[in-house]
């Protein structure tokens, strides 16, 4: 697998059918695997440190989502070979899923969305198995007992694909901290997915995420939230990416 460094961390330098053999091999051969799938806003707070960086450093797979990051590979003269967004891998792998009878677990979202995502899933995936799903309260990852109850809710249904869609770096902590003890054979954390395929939130239009605009667009959808993020927060890539030029 071609991995290479990239900024301040690393990525695995895949087509999108090459990361859907990777996660095969991983469902396979693998217990307790987890993928990541960096944009701009997790270089941005990789480059501020903390838990984040040792989630990466064991990350299984890691995946580029962004077409600012393509970019910027090109730039730098180590070209990424395509965008694998989460929510582009999202319903991929749901159809690898069903056509290789591997079961699924959704945990994330609001309330009834992850659950309403599985169910337009299965229409259009026929014999897709999505054997739980469950979205925890506000604040949950402080609370002993909710952290405990999802542990065993997992393992009871005993997929083989765990999808955790609570937006960064939260997913990514949960996975790092617990994806080994849950014994799930492969786990990704696909933030807004779960929001697209209920259909609570709109994607962008396909030509606005080709040309790099998807952030455009999400700031158009939830301004309260995302402005921020992409407005403010995010800018730090500029400074960065000249930053990381030439290093190795």
């Amino acid at each position: 697998m071609a991995r290479i460094k990239f900024m301040n961390t690393e990525i695995d330098n895949l087509t999108m059918q090459e990361a859907l053999e990777e996660i095969d091999n991983l469902i396979q051969t693998k217990k307790g695997a987890y993928v990541v799938t960096p944009n701009v806003d997790h270089i941005v707070q990789l480059e501020r440190g903390g838990e984040i960086v040792d989630v990466y450093k064991n990350a299984d797979l890691i995946l580029t989502d962004g077409k600012p990051l393509l970019w910027i590979a090109k730039w730098y003269g180590t070209p990424i070979k395509e965008k694998i967004s989460g929510s582009d891998l999202f319903p991929r792998l749901c159809d690898v899923a069903a056509k290789k009878g591997y079961k699924m677990y959704f945990l994330g979202a609001a309330e009834g969305v992850a659950a309403k995502a599985a169910e337009n899933l299965k229409k259009k995936f026929d014999g897709l198995q999505v054997v739980g799903t469950y979205s925890p309260p506000f604040g949950f990852e402080k609370d002993h007992e909710e952290m405990e109850k999802i542990k065993e809710m997992i393992k009871e249904a005993n997929p083989d694909i765990l999808i955790v869609g609570l937006g960064c770096p939260k997913q990514e902590k949960f996975m790092y901290y617990h994806s080994k003890e849950l014994g799930v054979p492969v786990s990704l954390g696909l933030g807004a997915s779960f929001d697209f395929e209920a259909g609570n939130i709109k994607r962008a239009p396909k030509w606005m995420a080709d040309h790099g605009l998807e952030w455009l667009f999400r700031i158009t959808q939830d301004p309260k939230r995302m402005a921020k993020r992409y407005l403010v927060d995010d800018l730090l890539i500029f400074e960065l990416a000249i930053k990381y030029r030439g290093k190795k």
